[in-house]
């Protein structure tokens, strides 16, 4: 079920602070670096026939204070606002998504706690080597999502990483595709207890430029336990401008099921009151109007956003032909 967007809708990350905006600075300017270097070889290489060394893949950096997700996990009902404890298993089923994106899932259906825990694994080996044997402990996963180290959040993190390896999902986004699991191989060492967790190079594809979203944790956090509040938090993250939707419209994307008109909308309402709330708190600009069945959504754009709507208001004034 692919749902029709207006065009022009694109991507741009979000401000991060002074301190976390030098430290991300610093790592460009190595990496540009690197990569002059590297031409540089690249010229030698070509003229002498040499080999070069393979470049490791990794995946783009982003700073500490956000997760990095592909817009199209944010832009469909993949990781679904669905109630606790009701999972239909699906078979080769289309999720709804927008005009752009198509995600097609064999599995047990995916939420927004099973998004969490995904998010925490590629924010804490996003600075190894993509496609190697990454290991990382129950409790630095736990830590990184803001959860105590308890028995019964270890089980529950044991249940999602599960579940994240046992799908299959067909992702296009745009003109990128992607198919096999989120996570390519996932076990535990009986020895250190560690989690053994090795992601497919192919999802580099979902991270390339102007292809992922940076969402403030802090404000995912907020929302903890509140899918559909998280869920929307994400969808509008992903555009720099938001246009009006229908609640019918965001509800389908969402993922949401089995709800009356009535109980949709009193149930979107105080989703979008509590990204309002959560958005406030942390500083993020936030604001809505629900007239009849439709949405219009207000945010603050950050000034990485500006820039970019600069930069496509500048692109629709050159003349054409």
């Amino acid at each position: 079920m692919s749902i029709d967007l207006p065009n022009g809708v694109a991507h741009v990350p979000a401000d991060v602070g002074a301190g976390s905006a030098a430290t991300f600075i610093e790592q460009i300017t190595r990496l540009q670096a690197k990569a002059r270097r590297r031409g540089r070889q690249n010229e030698v290489a070509s003229s002498t026939g040499m080999q070069l060394p393979r470049v490791p893949e990794q995946m783009p950096i982003w700073p500490e204070p956000v997760r990095a997700v592909p817009n199209g996990a944010l832009r469909s009902a993949l990781f679904g606002a669905i109630r606790p404890g009701f999972r239909r298993f699906l078979k080769g089923e289309q999720l709804a998504s927008v005009e752009g994106v198509k995600v097609i899932f064999t599995g047990e259906r995916l939420d927004q706690g099973d998004l969490d825990v995904w998010l925490s694994v590629l924010h804490a080996i996003r600075l190894q080597e993509i496609g190697n044997q990454c290991r990382v402990t129950s409790y630095a996963l736990l830590k990184l999502m803001g959860k105590s180290d308890s028995g019964k959040n270890r089980d529950t993190l044991h249940e999602r990483i599960t579940r994240l390896r046992a799908h299959a999902v067909e992702f296009k986004q745009g003109r990128y595709e992607y198919i096999g699991g989120l996570l390519d191989e996932a076990f535990k060492d009986k020895e250190t207890g560690e989690w053994v967790i090795v992601l497919s190079p192919k999802l580099l594809a979902l991270f390339g430029p102007d292809q992922f979203t940076q969402v403030q944790w802090v404000v995912r956090r907020e929302l903890d336990r509140q899918p559909l509040a998280q869920w929307l938090h994400g969808f509008y993250a992903s555009h720099a401008a938001p246009y009006p939707m229908k609640a019918k419209t965001l509800l389908q994307l969402a993922g949401s099921e089995n709800d009356s008109p009535t109980s949709a909308r009193q149930k979107l309402r105080k989703a979008l009151d509590a990204v309002v709330k959560a958005s406030s708190i942390h500083g993020e600009g936030f604001s809505y109007t629900m007239v009849g069945d439709l949405v219009q959504v207000k945010k603050t754009a950050s000034k990485a956003q500006r820039r970019h709507l600069v930069n496509v208001a500048k692109k629709l004034m050159k003349p054409r032909g």
